[in-house]
């Protein structure tokens, strides 16, 4: 039996790598025979960074201090790529969620104030050191700023009616006034390329304020006010507020495709990577998952991606979530485990979350 393990980071519990190995320990404490195969995956929110590192032979990580979501210092890095013909001068990896993103909050929400500046610092050291591409993983934001931070950071000005620069996050842009992108750095020779989640658009019922605002901790009655936020941005800045993906990472999708850059699902671009698709043609069954298992994840996220990857070879897949919601359609698979079950309660799952994942493993190569 060939197992195939192409599982996400459990968010701010335990990274891809770690939670693939844990889960085939596992599988391997029941069928000792199996042939485990591990392909950590991401789909540009946390361990994006993580799964090109592991990916990439002589991938380099270059350190980084940033300014953090809500303002504070972060040491981060970005991860250069060596030369290719396509980038002769490496390619750089920047990821949103080690710079600007939500689990550098902790427990905090700063719905009005997080921003992206981190993010842009970030990108701005890639193009210091001379990049010929970037790839930039935007999910897992702090914020909602529709990525004015992160512009700001690569040049651009954002003022108010007084011409004073607007404040940080969605609070600034209630005062926008004029946006200034006359000295925006340009896009490196090779581009961008820019790995989302989710397909939402900026504005509207399905927008970013909509739909991810309440993660942030934007409450009902905020969403409307930050909804009007982002579409006063819209309105000065030349891009579609509609396209696919720029409602992504609290809008930063938006600002990235103003700045000219591609937006791609993450998923398949890491899945071509690391060669998900030629594992998975000799499986005998692919596990999959990640830490919240609802509605959303239909829209993008890895299990859904690895779900259809599997379908299309004929191979069965089995879920392994922290948690999974009653909004959740689980149909795709054979078999599906959540830790909070396992463990009796979601603060028992967070706690040791390597012992339910093993946990889990055992319990579907039970069934297998």
């Amino acid at each position: 039996m060939t197992v195939v393990v192409a599982i996400d980071s459990f968010k701010g519990s335990i990274a891809a790598a770690d939670a693939a190995r844990a889960l085939a320990d596992g599988w391997l404490d029941i069928r000792a025979d199996a042939l485990v195969l591990l392909r950590p995956m991401a789909d540009g929110g946390e361990g994006t960074l993580d799964a090109f590192a592991a990916a990439v032979a002589g991938a380099e990580r270059m350190p980084v201090r940033v300014t953090g979501p809500d303002g504070a210092t972060v040491d981060a890095s970005w991860l250069l790529l060596p030369p290719s013909p396509d980038a002769p001068t490496g390619t750089g990896v920047v990821e949103l969620a080690s710079t600007s993103g939500i689990e550098l909050l902790g427990d905090r929400r700063l719905p009005w104030d997080a921003d992206t500046t981190g993010f842009g610092q970030a990108i701005a050291a890639a193009l210091d050191h001379g990049v010929s591409r970037l790839v930039l993983g935007i999910g897992s934001s702090a914020s909602t700023d529709g990525g004015v931070g992160m512009l700001r950071a690569l040049g651009a000005r954002f003022t108010d009616a007084t011409g004073a620069d607007v404040a940080p996050g969605v609070r600034g842009l209630e005062a926008l006034d004029r946006v200034d992108l006359s000295a925006l750095r340009p896009l490196p020779p090779a581009g961008a390329v820019v790995l989302t989640d989710v397909t939402n658009p900026l504005l509207g019922a399905t927008g970013a304020a909509a739909v991810f605002g309440p993660q942030k901790g934007v409450d009902a009655a905020g969403v409307a006010r930050a909804d009007a936020a982002l579409a006063r941005l819209a309105a000065l800045i030349g891009a579609d507020p509609q396209a696919p993906g720029t409602g992504a990472a609290g809008g930063t999708g938006f600002a990235l495709l103003a700045w000219g850059a591609a937006l791609v699902p993450g998923a398949p671009e890491v899945a071509d990577l690391i060669g998900l698709r030629e594992a998975v043609a000799s499986a005998s069954v692919v596990v999959t998952g990640e830490g919240a298992y609802d509605g959303q994840s239909a829209a993008g996220k890895v299990p859904s991606f690895v779900a259809r990857l599997a379908a299309d070879a004929g191979v069965p897949v089995a879920l392994v979530a922290g948690r999974i919601a009653a909004d959740a359609d689980t149909a795709a698979f054979v078999a599906s485990v959540s830790l909070t079950d396992l463990a009796g309660s979601p603060a028992a799952s967070l706690a040791e979350p390597a012992r339910w994942l093993r946990a889990a493993g055992a319990a579907l190569a039970a069934r297998a």
